[in-house]
């Protein structure tokens, strides 16, 4: 019998961690296929307080494990949750085909990029490709060079204004002749002169995997099937995130889009069952707000195991 089940291992789950072994309660943390998340798929992180000089993703998340296991945190590696059943107290997990127990479970799922499937973009993922302008936007690489936005969302337009403070040029490439984006977004994106947006296009490759780094996108008119290609140093896909909650579709109450909506901070709708990160968090998508909401779920099931849950 476990006190608390913390499901994922980005900044949501370790910070989780911290907090309940700290708390003496041993928790049992399971990293899924992907230990460390999203964050683990970025080279340096330069806007997490406290280091000043940015630190590798992968180095910040092992720096969280230690912290969590120093405390007394049990892990389970690579592992994954086959299924839950959070019907009955104590709670139900099946981790690898084995039943555990818990008094109580903290949902840390976090969430993965939509990508765009095409020939480079894997190949050329932290070379150039990128999935968060915020995260990546400042480096060394893309400053004073021209760029790519693809995306006509709120999201696309805010990574294309936000890139106009390094980049040369800020292209934004979208399928539709007008933006998604909210109106005032999308008068904002326009207005600004270094944005060029190209209506009515798609990606369909990333160049050039030859030389190991971003040189350019080929592009595909939808209308008039024109192909052509526009150099750039960087390509910052913009197209949504997936929350990696479709395994409790059904039990813990959701958006229309898959992200968890949290109760009074971070309860859900399953009392004894909490929530953090990027799989309830469909606005901000940081490490540093990921990790204050593991803080928030790890102090919430204290309260709870401790009977002062109200």
């Amino acid at each position: 019998m476990e006190n608390v089940v913390i499901i994922g291992s980005g900044c949501a789950g370790w910070t989780a961690a911290i907090y309940t072994a700290r708390a003496n309660l041993k928790p049992l943390l399971v990293t899924g296929t992907q230990p460390g998340g999203l964050l683990t798929t970025t080279t340096i992180v330069e806007n997490f307080p406290g280091f000043s000089k940015g630190i590798d993703g992968n180095v910040l998340m092992m720096e969280m494990q230690e912290q969590a296991t120093r405390f007394g945190t049990q892990v389970q590696y690579m592992s994954v949750i086959d299924q839950v059943d959070f019907s009955k107290r104590p709670f139900s997990l099946t981790v690898d085909g084995k039943e555990i127990q818990a008094k109580s479970v903290i949902i840390a799922t976090g969430a993965s990029h939509r990508h765009l499937g095409v020939p480079g973009e894997h190949e050329l993922e932290n070379k150039g490709v990128t999935y968060c302008a915020t995260c990546d936007g400042a480096l060394p690489m893309f400053r004073d060079q021209p760029l790519v936005v693809v995306g006509g969302g709120d999201s696309a337009c805010e990574e294309a204004a936000y890139l106009t403070r390094f980049g040369s040029t800020v292209y934004l490439i979208h399928r539709r002749e007008e933006l998604r984006a909210s109106r005032i977004m999308a008068e904002r994106t326009l207005a600004n002169p270094k944005i060029k947006p190209i209506w009515n296009t798609v990606v369909e490759g990333v160049l050039d995997v030859s030389h190991d780094q971003v040189t350019g996108v080929k592009l595909r008119n939808v209308q008039s099937n024109e192909l052509s290609t526009l150099d750039c140093a960087g390509v910052f896909v913009a197209i949504g995130h997936v929350p990696n909650t479709r395994l409790f579709k059904g039990v813990i109450d959701m958006d229309e889009a898959g992200f968890i909506v949290p109760v009074k901070g971070a309860r859900t709708n399953v009392d004894g069952v909490f929530v953090a990160g990027d799989c309830a968090d469909s606005i901000y998508r940081q490490a540093i707000t990921a990790a204050g909401m593991g803080c928030m779920a790890g102090i919430e099931a204290e309260r709870y195991l401790a009977g002062f849950c109200g």
